[in-house]
């Protein structure tokens, strides 16, 4: 049977690294779990793999959006799942890596079949929140679909938008669509994780969020201003920018507050990563070892 190896860990542990020696070994391309790396423009902020790392694997799902694009989790399900079985033809191990950790369950689990919310209702829910705020939209879920409300990371505009978007179309709690039921899929997973002590990754978050600066971060984000409430733009190194350009923060402040959440971010999906016995971990250091155990696994199943 076919191989999918999931490379996860949180942000700035090392995955490009180890995702190209990984690669290099199976001779297969890399498919992107990156949520932002999507999205053309957005190389500084993301940590988008540059030309020479691109080059070095065939990558999938980088750089293939526009900021203006709408995507879901769902979509990439579908699109992955599709692709996977062309690759396969000619791959039988495929290397999927990244931090995104809805992408990466939607494709390992599956993703409940939710309604797909039509043009007219994603607007008006938009112009609500540019107009009302994430407060107000946060209250409007908690009469609706209490369920969610009480379960929901409601400070995520995306979360909370998202669900109102199908309680306002359907009449019905987004709630009531979640099965959480695993789907099985034709392929075996194999699931490593990536992982440091919290100092030696704090570290090197900060350096990389210094590094940012310098190639320029400010003026990346300064040529996406008219896309801010945008969901692709709502993320961590382009909010915190925008309270610098629209003159709320000192660009000290801001850069900062992007280290803060940068590691609030990376304990948010350690804890997350932590819940799934399947991952076996390493440190990024271990690379030899990493692809002893693939292929433990591939021959073991």
């Amino acid at each position: 049977m076919n191989s999918l190896v999931v490379l996860i860990g949180p942000t700035a542990v090392g995955k490009t690294d180890t995702s190209l020696a990984i690669a290099k070994h199976f001779g297969c391309p890399i498919i992107s779990a990156d949520s932002r790396q999507m999205y053309k423009g957005m190389e500084i902020g993301t940590a988008m793999p540059g030309k020479e790392e691109l080059s070095q694997s065939r990558h999938y799902f980088v750089a293939n959006l526009s900021p203006g694009d709408y995507y879901s989790a769902a979509r990439y399900e579908a699109e992955v799942l599709s692709l996977l079985e062309e690759e396969f033809k000619s791959h039988p191990t495929m290397l999927m890596s990244g931090g995104s950790m809805m992408y990466i369950d939607a494709v390992c689990k599956g993703i409940d079949d939710i309604p797909t919310v039509d043009d007219e209702t994603r607007a008006m829910v938009l112009a609500k929140y540019e107009k009302e705020g994430l407060e107000q939209l946060a209250k409007e879920l908690r009469l609706l679909d209490p369920e969610y409300y009480n379960e929901a990371d409601i400070k995520n505009p995306k979360r909370v938008m998202h669900a109102l978007e199908i309680c306002y179309m359907t009449g019905k709690p987004y709630s009531s669509f979640r099965q959480r039921t695993a789907k099985e899929r034709p392929f075996n997973i194999i699931k490593v994780g990536l992982q440091r002590r919290r100092e030696e990754l704090y570290e090197r978050i900060n350096r990389r969020v210094d590094t940012m600066i310098e190639q320029g971060l400010v003026e990346e984000v300064k040529r996406f201003t008219h896309l801010k409430s945008h969901n692709s733009l709502n993320t961590v190194g382009y909010k915190e920018i925008f309270k610098y350009l629209d003159g709320e923060w000192t660009l000290d402040f801001a850069i900062e507050k992007i280290k803060q959440n940068t590691r609030i971010y990376s304990r948010k999906q350690t804890t997350w990563y932590r819940k799934d016995e399947d991952i076996k971990w390493f440190h990024p250091s271990e690379t030899e070892e990493i692809i002893r155990y693939i292929e433990s696994s591939i021959s073991n199943k």
